[in-house]
């Protein structure tokens, strides 16, 4: 059980898939390729292997509190403990889904954020000292994409950036904006008309809770965590639109994940997916791709 291991969530294609591919070409350990789907999961390591390389495989469904639970004792059991965790696990519903807006705002949110944030509190205990975690987030999750009716949409941001706001808190204000798009007034109140920005936005202002949190239950553990944006990349999730391949839009999440030990920059941050780190609340953020 002393070997390393790192986990890709959500990883049986698109920018996850180029995550496991690039750490196991440069991560001295296991990786685990995790899917929801079984057959589609053992389909993309079997095609890794055909590159000679060596993943492993893992059903993990974020969504259930029942997988999180057995996948958790099962890597608890295995090998005791993870080096680098990457939370890339996430769903976009497309420009012409037909849900209601309130429905896609339940849905977009109940796994780019709650239930990514509920892995992470349950798989934390299991990080070693010097584990890297990298939160998948967007350039949609940058902090002025927060853009409703001004100056509502101002104290919204300044809500987010608080270096003092918990979990609890940015949970309760997430849900505030679910309730608020049931009734359609949600712009009104700062928020903007896109569902994918309120949880990209979300999971980035957790990574900030999340170090500021490690850092003050485990000091001196050096466990590093930080959000990206992998660029605007051609996968399911952009139509094939994105002028980036899977594998570049992986170099980023790969670089943060590698972090040396005693790494002082970037913890808690905002990197863009040519390893700009960004100061999320207050930019200027990079070009949009």
């Amino acid at each position: 059980m002393s070997g390393k291991v790192a986990i890709v969530t959500g990883s049986n294609k698109g920018i996850g898939f180029a995550i496991v591919r690039a750490l196991c070409k440069q991560f001295d350990g296991d990786v685990y390729l995790t899917s929801r789907d079984e057959g589609r999961g053992v389909e993309a390591v079997d095609l890794l292997k055909k590159e000679g390389l060596s993943p492993k495989f893992s059903i993990l469904d974020i969504n259930s509190s029942a997988s999180i639970a057995k996948f958790k004792d099962f890597i608890q059991t295995t090998h005791g403990g993870i080096d680098v965790l990457v939370n890339n696990a996430g769903i976009a519903f497309k420009n012409n889904a037909t849900e209601p807006f309130h429905v896609q705002a339940e849905v977009t949110n109940g796994t780019n954020y709650f239930a990514t944030k509920d892995f992470c509190n349950a798989i934390f205990p299991l990080l070693r000292p010097h584990a890297r975690v990298v939160n998948v987030s967007s350039s949609s999750g940058y902090l002025k994409k927060i853009n409703g009716k001004e100056p509502e949409s101002i104290e919204l941001q300044k809500r987010f950036a608080d270096v003092n706001l918990t979990q609890d808190e940015l949970s309760g204000m997430v849900n505030k904006f679910i309730e608020l798009t049931k009734t359609g007034n949600h712009f009104e109140h700062g928020w903007p008309n896109s569902t994918y920005s309120v949880s990209k936005v979300a999971l980035s202002s957790l990574t900030r809770i999340q170090q500021r949190e490690l850092d003050e239950a485990r000091p001196g553990d050096d466990i590093i965590v930080n959000a990206v944006h992998p660029g605007y990349v051609d996968t399911d999730m952009t139509s094939h639109k994105g002028p980036l391949s899977p594998d570049e839009g992986a170099i980023a999440a790969t670089w943060l994940a590698l972090l040396p030990q005693n790494a002082t920059t970037p913890r808690g941050g905002y990197v863009w997916h040519d390893k700009t780190v960004v100061d999320w609340a207050n930019g200027p953020a990079p070009g949009e791709y």
